[in-house]
């Protein structure tokens, strides 16, 4: 599991054009089960994801298509972290120490 962590490096006026090719790119993720959850930081200065993927070349792969980081408005900062504690609607993704 991961957390993606989105700093915007540009004027939110910059980060609001993208926006809508942004919610896009969230939206196809989710379809796609990478995506768990996402939102914005409060202060607006970037937002969070929680995601799941095979592995964090997949992850960085994905992040690199956000119109975001494509546009040049954000950096991210990717977590990996073992998920050996879940909410029960997150089961599927509990995973164990080896």
């Amino acid at each position: 599991m991961f957390v993606l962590e989105l700093t915007y490096t540009a004027p939110l006026d910059a980060v609001d054009a993208l926006l809508p090719d942004h919610v896009a790119w969230l939206e196809e993720q989710y379809e796609k089960g990478f995506f768990l959850a996402s939102g914005r930081k409060n202060p607006r200065d970037g937002g969070v994801i929680l995601a799941v993927a095979e592995d964090r070349a997949a992850i960085e792969e994905i992040v690199a298509r956000d119109p975001f980081s494509a546009g040049g408005v954000c950096t991210y900062r990717v977590t990996e972290f073992i998920a050996t504690k879940t909410a029960p609607e997150l089961d599927r993704h509990r995973q164990t120490l080896s």
